[in-house]
């Protein structure tokens, strides 16, 4: 069941509807700033972007308040990406520490702009069973929070649906922390999770996620919803790269009718390769004619 925190949050955040917009700054921008990039997703009639902290968070706080003065004066809705370099079940102590002090650095830059949230990749299994992988993870991601809290930081830790076997975060994994630990929410990458399976890729699968989204947070859970999505070519052992949605096999029509109908909120982050185009083909799909 979800904290009440959670609850106020997710109550007080909630969207009329989905928003949409990309990973990082649109290829169409007039210069590779985030500021640059938040202009050019409301020239284009975008609502979000998530800031890519991908190689490392390259953001100053002074840099971080005039991004977020930017995003106020043109109602862009903002989110963090944190470091690859995470990885919360790993064996030595100092790469346990390196991965919290990216996270917690990550959220404090986030907050200065106005970001709610941060998403990661958390762990790897490195041979360990999920289920003790899961129990280090969740210490270490406690932990975490509970610097930031001490803080006043209130950001949300969204941990990323992964798309490679290899990697820890399976949905149910995912849903576990969310519902266990305080300031902590799922990232939906529906493209990884369609990889991952080799399923999860109809109009009733997508429903039954939904379904098991609520059982396990609570309806409200669907009123602050953070979605990764993109094409994707995929393996045995899960994602192998992006792609253009009209290049995949991922029936994004059918999640979106889903997400519609259930009456989803929060924000969608286009992946593919070709970013704003594929953000605003998932927006007009969505909206309809």
């Amino acid at each position: 069941m979800l904290r009440e925190s959670y609850n106020r949050m997710s109550e007080a955040k909630k969207m009329a509807e989905l928003v949409f917009g990309t990973a990082g700054i649109p290829r169409s921008a007039e210069s590779a700033t985030t500021q640059a990039g938040i202009e050019r997703i409301a020239e284009l009639g975008l609502g979000c972007l998530e800031v890519q902290f991908v190689q490392g968070v390259k953001m100053s706080e002074k840099g971080a308040v005039s991004v977020g003065e930017v995003a106020t004066k043109r109602g862009i809705k903002l989110s963090a990406h944190a470091p690859y370099f995470i990885n919360l079940n790993a064996r030595e102590e100092e790469k346990i520490i390196a991965s919290q002090d990216r996270l917690v650095h990550t959220a404090r830059i986030a907050a200065i702009f106005g970001g709610e949230s941060v998403v990661f990749h958390p762990a790897f299994y490195l041979g360990d069973p999920p289920a003790k992988a899961l129990a280090t993870v969740r210490k270490h991601l406690e932990e975490t929070v509970e610097r930031l809290r001490k803080e006043g930081n209130r950001v949300l830790l969204r941990p990323e649906v992964s798309g490679k076997t290899s990697q820890f975060g399976t949905l149910e994994e995912i849903l576990s922390l969310s519902s266990e630990l305080e300031g902590v929410a799922p990232c939906f990458d529906f493209a990884h999770w369609h990889a991952r399976t080799g399923k999860a890729n109809s109009y009733a699968e997508f429903g039954a996620i939904l379904d098991q989204v609520e059982q396990k947070l609570g309806k409200k859970s669907l009123d602050s919803m953070h979605i990764h999505l993109s094409g994707i070519a995929y393996g045995r052992q899960g994602e192998i790269r992006h792609l253009d949605l009209k290049e995949s096999d991922l029936q994004y029509v059918e999640l979106l009718k889903v997400l519609k109908e259930r009456g989803a909120k929060g924000l969608v982050i286009c992946e593919s390769p070709n970013l704003e185009q594929d953000a605003l083909l998932l927006q007009q799909t969505y909206k309809g004619p």
